[in-house]
């Protein structure tokens, strides 16, 4: 049940000093109105560092003091000066504060008064200080004698120069107040039509470089935490996961023709290197790279396993390029490792599949009338791939290991040597080509298994397909950044051009 606040008994009297009883509102023996006694402050005095406390405001600005005398009749208050008003409490009335809020400067977040006053009027030229006008009919208080030097520190303002003021040049406060979004500069990127720039939280502050709102701080969702291209009969998605903070996944995807004028597909997945320093960047670099040089060649008559070749050495190069350093500062600080990435791509004209890759990232072929079993395309620069190869473990055992990930080749400046993988193909029936990260095969390893999860109308609905297959993924625990692009085999005509 709530009750209405009480005032404190007090032991004695301030004026005879009679003990009280609990409860009492005058003193029995004198008379006295006890509920003159001016209650605790609620504020704290600011202590200095040297433990020293600052001088208080003058008592002809606070309440009353206790009359040596009991009063022969009460008086009733005198009005208060008009620039001592304070914004009216919700709760029950309390007395009036022992201090005026112009006397301690400051400001709220939004750039006001800290009392909620009107703002003082500016400054005039001159250095004659200017004191408010008092209410009509009301006396006018004595100008307050200047405070005290304190040889204390205060810690929570910027140390002034000596001469100025401390309050600042020009009157401004000496604080760090958050200042609202200034309307007409949140409104200048929505007049430009880009919304990125606009935070997706607060709606007014502006986006910087970092993806982090300048007002409220807010991480923006990025480009890359889900992206879908579809491109004439192929198409790709790839998602951040759901353990990742973000995707270091990367394709490219493009169709074109061969001298000839048969239609040609291309489509290239990386993966960025976790362990490695940026590695988003070197998975975007390496699949723009690979791609702009397939859709380059292959016009020119390039044979594709050739031109796909080629693509892997512009890739690599590119992702070189981004360690900017030279090779003796690397050694110096072992620890700072260069970007890297895998690489895998698949190129689809009207009778030839070739793929190409460096590292864990996959292709498969999948039939469309299932009616010839699966393949896997490519072979993993990975340990257990090794041990497989090697005879020194069988396939099950190998992936079960925890070493079975760690990659033995990969797109980098500190890549122990490049060493493009291709292989080529004439499938002899019509089907789909998956090229994929280690986020999607990890929960659909085998090529049955790969095979079992790719909708039967994934050529010739490749995004639809793409989908499902991340959907897959993330229904399986989403570990790991996700990427599929799906390429239809043969090749269907679409004209001349890239995407």
């Amino acid at each position: 049940m709530s009750q209405m606040p009480q005032q404190a008994a007090l032991p004695k009297c301030p004026s005879c000093e009679e003990p009280l009883e609990s409860g009492d509102r005058f003193c029995g023996a004198c008379g006295y109105d006890l509920s003159a006694v001016p209650a605790r402050p609620r504020d704290e005095p600011t202590i200095a560092m040297n433990g020293t406390v600052p001088a208080q405001a003058p008592a002809d600005h606070g309440v009353p003091r206790p009359p040596a005398a009991p009063p022969a009749a009460p008086a009733p208050p005198a009005a208060p000066p008009a620039a001592a008003a304070w914004p009216a409490p919700d709760g029950p009335a309390d007395p009036e504060p022992a201090h005026r809020p112009a006397d301690v400067p400051g400001t709220n977040s939004d750039g006001s008064p800290l009392s909620g006053a009107p703002a003082a009027p500016p400054v005039p030229a001159q250095d004659t200080p200017v004191r408010p006008s008092p209410a009509e009919g009301a006396p006018v208080p004595p100008p307050p004698p200047p405070a005290a030097p304190s040889t204390g520190v205060r810690f929570d303002r910027r140390a002034q120069p000596d001469g100025q003021a401390a309050d600042g040049p020009a009157g401004q406060p000496d604080e760090y107040p958050l200042q609202a979004p200034d309307p007409r500069v949140a409104a200048e990127p929505a007049e430009a039509g880009s919304a990125a720039a606009v935070c997706v939280a607060c709606r007014a502050g502006r986006v910087d470089d970092d993806g982090y709102c300048e007002n409220c701080g807010h991480a923006q969702p990025r480009e890359r935490d889900h992206m879908e291209q579809e491109c004439g009969p192929l198409a790709a998605v790839s998602d951040r996961g759901l353990r990742h903070h973000r995707n270091e996944d990367a394709f490219g995807l493009g169709t074109t023709a061969l001298p000839d004028g048969s239609p040609v597909s291309v489509a290239v997945v990386c993966d960025g290197v976790s362990s490695a320093t940026r590695p988003d960047e070197a998975s975007l670099a390496a699949s723009r790279a690979a791609n702009e040089s397939l859709l380059a060649a292959l016009p020119r008559g390039t044979h594709p396993q050739q031109a796909m070749h080629d693509a892997i050495v512009a890739a690599a190069e590119a992702v070189d390029a981004l360690a900017g350093e030279p090779a003796a500062a690397r050694e110096r600080d072992p620890h700072e490792n260069a970007p890297a990435c895998t690489i895998v791509g698949a190129v689809v004209t009207a009778g030839l599949l070739v793929v190409g890759w460096v590292g864990d990232s996959r292709a498969y072929w999948v039939p469309v009338d299932r009616s010839a079993p699966a393949a896997r395309l490519t072979e993993d620069d990975s340990w257990a791939a090794q041990m497989v190869a090697a005879g020194l473990m069988g396939e099950a055992e190998a992936y079960a290991d925890q070493r079975a990930h760690a990659i033995t080749g990969w797109l980098g400046a500190d890549a122990y040597e490049l060493e493009p993988h291709t292989a080529s193909f004439k499938p002899d029936r019509p089907g789909v080509v998956v090229v994929c990260t280690d986020g999607l095969w990890n929960y659909a390893e085998s090529a049955d298994e790969m095979a079992g999860v790719v909708p039967e109308d994934a050529a010739v609905r490749p995004l639809h397909g793409a989908r499902v297959l991340v959907g897959h993924a993330l229904d399986g625990g989403g570990h790991d950044n996700v990427t599929v692009a799906l390429v239809p085999f043969p090749a269907v005509p679409q004209g001349a051009g890239s995407a």
